[in-house]
């Protein structure tokens, strides 16, 4: 049976500015997930994971606390088959 799976989420509150992006790479290489992380022009934080399922739920507890100075408000996740898109977790800075 596979687990691996894959995740997008949205992170809406007080996400940008807070070094939310730094600290979802941080959590996601400790559990050894792959993907990226992005800062949305809406103010939201877009992470896009893949990796074992209980893994990724750790991050997404991760995600509804924030780093220290986030708020936040709202985590969305959607929840996918595992494609294998990542090599390694970054931060995409586009």
């Amino acid at each position: 049976m596979n687990n691996k799976a894959t995740i997008f989420a949205f992170v809406s509150g007080r996400v940008q500015g807070v070094f939310f992006r730094m600290f979802t790479l941080r959590e996601a290489q400790a559990l050894g997930l792959k993907g990226r992380v992005r800062n949305l022009p809406d103010g939201r934080v877009e992470v896009h994971a893949e990796g074992e399922r209980d893994k990724l739920e750790k991050l997404v507890e991760k995600l509804r606390q924030g780093p220290p100075g986030a708020v936040v408000e709202n985590v969305q996740v959607d929840w996918d088959e595992y494609q294998h898109e990542y090599d390694d977790f970054q931060i995409d800075y586009r």
